[in-house]
C-alpha cells in the first residue's frame, strides 16, 4: 500500500473506533455485519484473489469453526478462547483434505469449485444427524445476559462484538498486505496468473496452493467461532448453506478480487443497500420472499457488466492509491 492508502486505511479505522459513540443498536448491529462479511471476504479472498482457487463451500469453515467451540462451551463449560484452538484444528483438517484430494489429483478451475461445495453439503448432512449438535432442531448456546463485558466467555454489549471484529478485520487486512509483498504472495499471484509457467519457474505450486487453502480455512474458523459467540444459535441448514458462501464471497468479487479494500468495500456496498431496500419494502407493507438474493444477483450482474473488476479497482485508480 502507498501512503494514500494507508492514510485512508487509518481514517476509516478512526471512523470505525468511534462509531460507537455516536450510533445507536441498529446501526451498530449492521456495521458488525459488514465488519463479518468483510473478514470472511478477505479470508475467501487469500485462496481465490490472491492463489487462484475457487472455493464454493466457505460456509464449510464458517460452520465448523462454530460448531466446535460452540460445542465445547455448551457441553463441558469450556470457553471460546480455548474452543477457538479446535475450530482452527478441525478446519485446517478440512482444507487440506480438500487441497490434497484437488491438487495432488489434478482438480482444478470449476471442479475444485464443485469439490468445495460437496464437502459443505456432506458436513451440513452429517451435522443434521448429529445428537451432540443438536441435530436439525439446533444448538443454542446458554446466555445469561450481560450488561458488563465478560472477556473470559465473550460476553458483553453489541459494542464488544462490534470491536471484536472490528480487530479481527484490520488484522487479517494488516495479515493480507504483508503476505502481498512476501514471497508467498508472489509466488501465489505467479500462480494464480499461470500455473504451467510458475511450475516452470521452478515455483511448488502443490505447496504453495496447501498453504493458501490452510491460511484460509484457519482465518474463516475464527469468524466462525464469532458467529457462534454473537448469535448463540445454531442449525445446520443455516450456517453450512452454499446461500452462506455466496454472501462470503459476493463482498471480494463486488469490491474486486484480489484488492485488499475490495472486500470491505463490496461487503459495505452489499449490507447496507440490502438493507435498505429491506427497510424500504417493510414500510411499504411489502413481504417479497428471496428479494435479498435477487438484489445480490442484480448488483452482481452490474458490476460484471460496468466493472468487471470490482468497484475498489476503479475507484482507487481515480483516488491514486494502491489496491
Amino acid at each position: 500500500m502507498n501512503r494514500r492508502a494507508l492514510a485512508l486505511g487509518v481514517l476509516l479505522l478512526g471512523v470505525m473506533l468511534l462509531l460507537p459513540a455516536f450510533a445507536n443498536s441498529y446501526v451498530l448491529s449492521v456495521a458488525t455485519l459488514i465488519l463479518f462479511l468483510a473478514y470472511t471476504g478477505q479470508a475467501w479472498n487469500v485462496m481465490m484473489g490472491f492463489a487462484g482457487q475457487l472455493s464454493l463451500g466457505h460456509s464449510l469453515y464458517v460452520g465448523v469453526g462454530a460448531y466446535a467451540a460452540a460445542g465445547l462451551f455448551f457441553h463441558f463449560g469450556i470457553g471460546p478462547w480455548a474452543g477457538i484452538w479446535l475450530s482452527i484444528a478441525l478446519c485446517v483438517a478440512f482444507g487440506a483434505a480438500i487441497g490434497f484430494l484437488a491438487f495432488r489429483f489434478g482438480i482444478s478451475g470449476v471442479y475444485f469449485a464443485l469439490l468445495t461445495i460437496a464437502f459443505a453439503e456432506f458436513t451440513r448432512i452429517g451435522f443434521d444427524h448429529l445428537d451432540w449438535t443438536g441435530g436439525p432442531g439446533g444448538l443454542f448456546i446458554k446466555v445469561a445476559q450481560r450488561d458488563q463485558i465478560d472477556l473470559a466467555n465473550f460476553r458483553g454489549p453489541p459494542a464488544m462484538y462490534y470491536y471484536a471484529m472490528l480487530v479481527l478485520t484490520a488484522g487479517a487486512l494488516a495479515l493480507c498486505a504483508a503476505l502481498l509483498r512476501s514471497r508467498a504472495g508472489y509466488y501465489w499471484q505467479a500462480i494464480r496468473e499461470n500455473e504451467e509457467a510458475a511450475q516452470a519457474l521452478g515455483i511448488n505450486t502443490f505447496r504453495w496452493k496447501m498453504l493458501a487453502v490452510l491460511l484460509s480455512s484457519a482465518m474463516t474458523a475464527v469468524s466462525g467461532v464469532f458467529f457462534a459467540f454473537y448469535y448463540n444459535n445454531l442449525f445446520p441448514e443455516q450456517i453450512f448453506n452454499i446461500s452462506r458462501s455466496i454472501e462470503i464471497i459476493l463482498g471480494p468479487i463486488i469490491g474486486g478480487v484480489g484488492t485488499l479494500f475490495g472486500p470491505i468495500l463490496g461487503a459495505a456496498v452489499l449490507t447496507i443497500l440490502a438493507d435498505a431496500i429491506t427497510e424500504v419494502l417493510a414500510a411499504l407493507g411489502w413481504e417479497i420472499p428471496g428479494i435479498k438474493q435477487v438484489f445480490y444477483g442484480v448488483v452482481l450482474l452490474v458490476v460484471i457488466m460496468f466493472l468487471p473488476h470490482g468497484i475498489w479497482p476503479t475507484l482507487a485508480r481515480r483516488l491514486g492509491i494502491g489496491k
